[in-house]
């Protein structure tokens, strides 16, 4: 069925007795994908830590929002507890099962390395497990862009090599997708795996640029520019992600003959320079920055670029939110959820 939400013609899920599991839903993208399923009548199940990556009010804030949904039922733990998983999986009737649970962030994986390894490894493997043991109609998983590295072809391809990941973070999204591969090819289990490129818009990250840039522009701090400002982003705003993996859940697991397996870049594809992306953001809050230019950072890449031909074939959807669009909602959010004036 399609509908009509902001002028653009959007998926809904017809409402099903089978449960979705979501997990991370109290992240960014899970909380998101979590309200837009819940608003079309889906039964959602939510898996969420909250651990104190960044600060832990804002994704009690997100579930304060998907707690008031009477088809939405929450579990606080971690997907590398098997036994919790396992008893879910039990416990609800899965058809389908969005995997967005992950130790996230380049720059953090430098400094605690654990956390990848117990949750986008350990984690993922239970996920696997569970989806296989329990015929797991369609398994969907969040990867990243990052694993393309610093690859010299643009735009990124799904068919492109990526053997040499750059960050700790980076080498287990790839890990990621090799494990499901792996699992599709001996196990026939449908898998579906998300290259996200440059996630952004309302709820956002404290961590993620637009969300720093903005509370120290509006708190008179200097931001921190790396590479000297001379990179490019794929910036994706989140609610085309959303229609997106809405859209790959209502097309319905990959079934070809040779293989149970695919993956998709979800990208504008439109590389933005980083530093008209802080113009547009300054315009948007109506102040200059103050730009501390530095180096580049370890694990960072110098340009993201999506070739996202692959998903439009399938979905018959593209990306398509301008960053000027964007960055406007989100400061529009941003100034009402810090109850600035």
């Amino acid at each position: 069925m399609i509908f009509q939400l902001l002028g653009k013609e959007v998926f809904i899920i017809q409402t099903a007795t089978n449960h979705i599991l979501i997990t991370g839903c109290a992240g960014f993208i899970g909380f998101h994908l979590c309200r837009r399923l819940l608003e079309q009548g889906s039964l959602i199940v939510g898996i969420d830590n909250i651990n104190d990556y960044y600060d832990r009010s804002l994704k009690n804030d997100r579930l304060d929002l998907l707690n008031q949904y009477e088809n939405f039922s929450f579990v606080k733990d971690s997907i590398d507890n098997k036994e919790v998983l396992e008893k879910l999986f039990v416990d609800y009737n899965f058809e389908i099962v969005v995997n967005l649970a992950a130790q996230a962030g380049v720059r953090y994986s430098l400094e605690n390395p654990q956390s990848y390894i117990q949750s986008n490894l350990v984690g993922f493997a239970n996920i696997l497990e569970c989806c296989k043991n329990h015929q797991i109609k369609h398994l969907i998983y969040a990867s990243s862009s990052s694993v393309y590295g610093n690859n010299k072809k643009t735009p990124s391809s799904i068919h492109d090599r990526v053997d040499h990941p750059i960050s700790l973070y980076a080498a287990t999204k790839k890990s990621n997708e090799l494990m499901a591969y792996s699992y599709s090819h001996t196990f026939n289990l449908p898998t579906t795996g998300l290259r996200f490129f440059t996630v952004y818009g309302p709820w956002g990250r404290p961590d993620m640029a637009l969300f720093k840039f903005a509370n120290s522009i509006l708190n008179g701090l200097p931001i921190e520019v790396y590479n000297y400002g001379d990179m490019k982003r794929d910036f994706t705003y989140i609610d085309d992600v959303i229609e997106s993996i809405v859209r790959i859940i209502k097309n319905g697991p990959p079934n070809e003959l040779s293989s149970f397996y695919k993956l998709y870049n979800i990208g504008n594809h439109q590389p933005v320079k980083l530093n008209y992306f802080i113009e547009v953001l300054e315009e948007q809050l109506g102040r200059k920055a103050t730009v501390q230019l530095l180096p580049l950072n370890t694990g960072e890449v110098l340009e993201t670029y999506a070739d996202i031909e692959q998903l439009v074939n399938d979905i018959k959807y593209s990306p398509n939110t301008s960053i000027e669009e964007g960055i406007s909602k989100f400061v529009e959010w941003f100034k009402a959820y810090k109850k600035l004036n």
